[in-house]
């Protein structure tokens, strides 16, 4: 009964379990390849045995990044040729995967894999927000305002070119 249960599973939903366990997993890493997500997915057995449509959701469906052809989800992102981490707010996507699912509701997958999506919100998103306030280029942000303390922007680049011929 336990494997009609699993059967059950959608194959995106499959693609992220399976990557959301590398990243726990491997908390290390920022990316895996399609391949190491396919083999622990076929580790994994959720959908009992390892399903063709895995490696194409790896591959195309579940990737924000790529034009929808046909599925749509934003649960993975492309961080280069054959490489892929989970999707977080703020990575870019393609805009026909707009309002695309993200992230298996927990009703949709057996409930061993519910922590992940707990974790998911918990922990790899808080981790990352924390990552891009770390970032050297974010970190320019409003640096500089000094410059114009007191006046704002538009006069003070007026005031710099007055002199110009």
């Amino acid at each position: 009964m336990k494997l009609l249960k699993r059967r059950a599973v959608k194959v995106a939903d499959e693609v992220w379990i399976a990557a959301a366990l590398l990243h726990r997993e491997n908390s290390d890493r920022s990316d895996f390849t399609v391949k190491e997500i396919v083999e622990r997915a076929k580790t994994e057995g959720i959908g009992g045995e390892l399903r063709p449509g895995v490696y194409v959701h790896a591959v195309q469906h579940c990737v924000a990044n790529r034009s929808p052809n046909p599925g749509r989800y934003r649960m993975l992102v492309e961080t280069a040729g054959m490489r892929r981490r989970l999707f977080r707010k703020g990575d870019v996507y393609h805009p026909a995967r707009e309002g695309a699912k993200i992230v298996p509701a927990k009703e949709e997958i057996p409930a061993e894999y519910h922590c992940l999506v707990d974790w998911y919100s918990s922990v790899y998103t808080l981790t990352e927000a924390a990552a891009e306030k770390n970032d050297p280029i974010l970190g320019l942000r409003g640096l500089g305002k000094e410059i114009w303390a007191g006046e704002d922007p538009d006069s003070y680049v007026s005031r710099l070119r007055q002199d110009w011929s």
